[in-house]
């Protein structure tokens, strides 16, 4: 997952590496911990000194940060109880390593981070806003408590930025917006599954035209919305198939309303998975029915994998594909409409292949994760050399 070394020397290649301290909530399975992940393995080690401090249990991507060599310290938090033992634990480690900037990626790391990062002297401190939170408001609150406390804000996305800014009340000046990134190499690596194996098919005939949906299953992802609508496009033939790919806490009850459906034969729950990419590959299309995002990872892996996306209009969809060349994009909510785009897709092969080229070239173009990096670095650049209004200025907008 490290990136390519670059053979130029990195800016400041005079000076010793910065240490940077990112602070996440936990390193389980999700969007923010693997773009984390992400960004501290291809880091330049020559310039940056990444430590990763996680509040609350270990998961799996844990064991990839430290295969790449970027020490990872589990503080242990079992709930809100041990908000005060992990505050000043976080303030200890972060004062034996002396980061020039702590990074902090999802909410409670955010208000924990920001809290311990000033206690413990740290120079410039950033939290990430990875969502635009619609029901725990609550979040956007004490995001804005801690606004005092912090040097920017980084947004995954312009829609998340614009929601943090006019129903957060977040200053505008503090924040900013970085994409995520994806490694068109490391997806090129993996093969495509076979899918009728994956789906226990018999091996006869071709293999099945597969509507992909991958998320947490909870009221945000929106799963059992998706499955209300479902028989508008499985009725497109009989070899067409829903597949869900997650866990979480619609998983039961999703799994119940799966047994009562009329097409039950053909819709599938395939809990966690480590091989998202293979089944994307291959894949007919994927469906994004969530209420709310950010810039959903799911959807930009699956453009750069070549497989064709349906989505409703939720925060950075339209930043990932803003018009009809590059995926289909229905009205936020408009159950049916989702439905009725994806049997579209199912019917007409050329149009699906004409999209798997265009959202690939753009993902090439704009969404790389050395385009990510770097910026992330370029932020952190700026902040330790008192220039970050100078660098917001010039990337405003980019």
């Amino acid at each position: 997952m490290t990136a390519p070394a670059s053979s130029s020397p990195p800016p400041h290649a005079d000076r010793r590496p910065q240490r940077i301290a990112f602070c996440i909530t936990g390193l389980n399975v999700g969007g923010a911990e693997r773009v984390l992940t992400r960004l501290v393995t291809a880091l330049d080690r020559r310039e940056w000194e990444p430590l990763v401090l996680c509040l609350g249990p270990e998961g799996p991507f844990a064991d990839r940060i430290r295969a790449a060599s970027v020490p990872v310290e589990i503080l242990g938090a079992r709930g809100s109880v041990d908000a005060p033992r992990v505050l000043w634990t976080l303030v200890r480690r972060l004062r034996a390593f002396r980061p020039a900037v702590l990074q902090s990626f999802l909410f409670h790391a955010n208000v924990i981070g920001a809290l311990a990062g000033r206690l413990a002297g740290v120079p410039r401190v950033a939290t990430g806003i990875r969502v635009a939170e619609r029901e725990k408001l609550w979040h956007l609150r004490w995001q804005r408590r801690i606004t005092r406390l912090v040097d920017v804000h980084v947004c995954v996305s312009g829609s998340v930025a614009e929601h943090a800014a006019t129903v957060g009340g977040l200053p505008r000046e503090r924040l900013v917006v970085i994409h995520n990134g994806v490694s068109l190499e490391e997806i090129d690596a993996v093969p495509a599954a076979d899918m009728s194996a994956v789906l226990s098919l018999a091996e006869a005939g071709p293999p099945p035209r597969t509507v992909l949906c991958v998320g947490r299953l909870d009221e945000q992802k929106d799963p059992l919305g998706l499955l209300a609508v479902a028989s508008a496009f499985l009725s497109a033939g009989g070899d067409v198939h829903l597949v869900y790919v997650g866990d979480g806490p619609l998983r039961s009850r999703l799994e119940q309303r799966i047994a009562e459906h009329p097409l039950r034969e053909r819709i599938h729950c395939l809990g966690r998975r480590d091989d998202v990419l293979g089944l994307m590959k291959a894949a007919t299309c994927l469906v994004l029915p969530s209420r709310w995002e950010g810039m959903p990872n799911v959807v930009l892996e699956a453009m750069a994998a070549g497989l064709p996306v349906v989505a409703f209009d939720v925060e950075g969809v339209r930043e990932l594909i803003p018009d009809d060349r590059f995926g289909a994009v229905v009205p936020s909510g408009d159950s049916a409409a989702l439905a009725a785009a994806v049997r579209t897709l199912l019917e007409d092969a050329d149009r699906r292949r004409g999209l798997a080229r265009a959202a690939r070239q753009r993902i090439a173009e704009d969404f790389t994760l050395r385009r990510m990096v770097e910026k992330y670095a370029s932020l952190y650049r700026s902040l330790i050399d008192g220039r970050f209004f100078e660098w917001q200025a010039h990337h405003s907008g980019a």
